[in-house]
């Protein structure tokens, strides 16, 4: 008896709530755009304003110390040829200094033969900064006349790259903009909105040029030719777009 009236006052009560309160809620979500992602790069190119050379000098000797006395003469030597040149003590930077012993290998006679001891060979490194690169040839020449045992580069360069990279940033956004409303335009779409931008830039050094060199030691001798060309500073985009209808 009491389980019928139970149920009789939970049917009541059901069938007294107001429509409203028994109604279903729907919710609708409205749809993302769609996102181009765009990696654009554009390079400017210039000719050089600086360049950097290697050189230095390798001795040997009987003793390390006799290896390292004569190499420290001989780059006195090279570093006064600099200084002579007009490179300032700030554009001269030591790179490397080794000391090595050195062992004869060579098989006499067909017959296995325990490695010699020749003596230590000591080399000392320089990187030089050159701020005219019309001198970069004359400058091996020189180095090569006061001892320098081997020259390397150069590798050229821009001093401020930053105008060439605030031109090359522009030309990547006006394509990357470009690009953009191509998609859209062949998606359907009425706009593309700009949502983010990212940015990786290069200064530019570019691979090492070939350097020419005459080995000649005649008043004739043919000039070292170092040619700068031109070097690129280079900027990449990340954008993202939305398109819009």
């Amino acid at each position: 008896m009491l389980m019928k009236s139970a149920l009789a006052l939970m049917t009541l009560a059901a069938s007294s709530l107001a429509p409203a309160a028994l109604a279903q809620t729907s919710v609708t979500v409205a749809e993302k755009a769609p996102i181009v992602t765009l990696n654009v790069t554009e390079t400017v190119e210039a000719v050089p304003d600086e360049a950097v050379v290697g050189t230095g000098v390798q001795t040997r000797a009987p003793t390390a110390v006799q290896a390292m006395r004569d190499n420290a003469a001989q780059m006195d030597k090279l570093i006064a040829t600099l200084a002579k040149a007009g490179i300032a003590k700030k554009d001269i930077q030591t790179s490397g200094i080794n000391l090595n012993p050195q062992y004869d290998y060579s098989n006499r006679a067909g017959q296995p033969t325990t490695p010699r001891f020749i003596g230590y060979e000591a080399s000392n490194q320089l990187s030089v900064k050159l701020h005219d690169v019309k001198k970069v040839g004359s400058l091996l020449d020189a180095m090569v006349a006061a001892g320098a045992t081997n020259v390397s580069g150069p590798s050229f360069s821009i001093s401020d790259p930053t105008p060439m990279l605030t031109q090359a940033r522009g030309a990547a956004l006006q394509s990357a903009k470009a690009q953009a409303d191509y998609y859209a335009q062949a998606a359907g779409y009425r706009s593309a909105r700009l949502v983010s931008i990212s940015e990786s830039n290069s200064g530019g050094r570019p691979p090492m040029p070939m350097m020419a060199r005459s080995f000649k030691e005649d008043a004739a001798a043919v000039a070292t030719q170092a040619e700068p060309g031109q070097v690129g500073s280079s900027v990449t985009l990340t954008v993202q777009y939305a398109l819009e209808r």
